[in-house]
């Protein structure tokens, strides 16, 4: 049986409408200026990320001074001439470039910028400074020891022994919590809007425990004294005061315990593979950073020196 398509001549646009020409005729355009395509890119992204991504995007409007339709390549690479001028550090720059990359790819794919002018432009080189924000177990237990605030210790132990961002950390409720065997799990919701459970030792458990009391499930697992959730600042106050009552000098942060973990668990003989899905990496490649971090062996310990 045939079926007969009816084509029709499609009708004029509506003048109010804002249109484009693509390949597959006048279709609307998904963006109406250019701060709405930004908010449009920024959408569905973490609070503190967009945060960055929109200063990193207004830090360059305000540079360039004109409709990112009329920018050019040129315009791109005076822009990272200028950061570089300004005295940014190479990894600021490079992230500053990427997150203007991805505005002007992203308007391209949706047929708002005629041209990705970004694309050729290369981002600069910089030093991984991952090694230097691994601290060694010692200095980790010796933090977490130290530390004389029930709930703040408890706070600590789990930073390190989940590997969880300080945000997934902050947004734990003790329903997300769950008994498992004679130990238990948590279950985070992280970046990228992924969910990912995570089990703990018998003993992490039963310090989680220890701090319940009678709160009920709605209650945050890390209270602030009005007993609402603690917030990252405040996190990142109590891990700054373990830091300097252990003695460290480093501007230790949250993330350093989640970096401990995943060199530690490695060098423990972790797989990479569940390594990578214990921290919610998207790319095993992230996670192969902290191989190179912390390596095994180097030639020159076989020097005759």
């Amino acid at each position: 049986m045939r079926i007969a398509i009816t084509m029709h001549s499609p009708e004029p646009p509506n003048p109010n409408l804002p249109v484009v020409q693509t390949g597959l005729g006048i279709v609307p355009r998904q963006a109406e200026t250019d701060a709405h395509l930004v908010e449009l890119w920024l959408h569905g992204r973490s609070p503190h990320t967009q945060r960055a991504y929109r200063n990193d995007v207004a830090r360059f409007m305000a540079a360039v001074t004109k409709p990112l339709h009329q920018v050019t390549l040129g315009d791109l690479q005076g822009f990272a001439t200028s950061l570089d001028a300004a005295g940014l550090m190479p990894a600021s720059r490079n992230r500053i470039l990427s997150s203007v990359k991805s505005v002007f790819a992203f308007g391209f794919r949706l047929g708002y910028l005629p041209f990705d002018v970004g694309r050729p432009l290369k981002l600069p080189g910089f030093r991984d400074g991952l090694a230097d924000r691994i601290l060694d177990q010692h200095s980790i237990l010796k933090m977490i020891a130290l530390e004389p605030n029930p709930r703040n210790h408890c706070l600590l132990v789990v930073l390190y022994a989940s590997g969880v961002r300080c945000s997934e950390l902050c947004a734990l409720r003790w329903a997300h919590t769950q008994p498992r065997d004679d130990a238990g799990q948590i279950t985070v919701f992280g970046k990228r809007s992924k969910t990912r459970t995570i089990l703990l030792p018998k003993s992490v458990w039963s310090l989680m425990m220890s701090i319940r009391g009678d709160a009920p499930e709605s209650a945050p697992v890390f209270r602030s004294r009005k007993k609402g959730h603690l917030t990252q600042p405040q996190v990142w106050r109590i891990v700054r005061k373990a830091a300097v009552r252990a003695g460290i000098s480093k501007p230790v942060s949250p993330h350093f315990y989640r970096h401990a973990h995943a060199s530690l668990a490695l060098e423990h003989g972790a797989s990479i593979a569940l390594v990578q899905s214990t921290l919610g990496h998207s790319n095993i490649t992230s996670t192969s950073r902290y191989l190179h971090a912390r390596v095994g062996d180097s030639s020159s310990k076989y020097l005759p020196l």
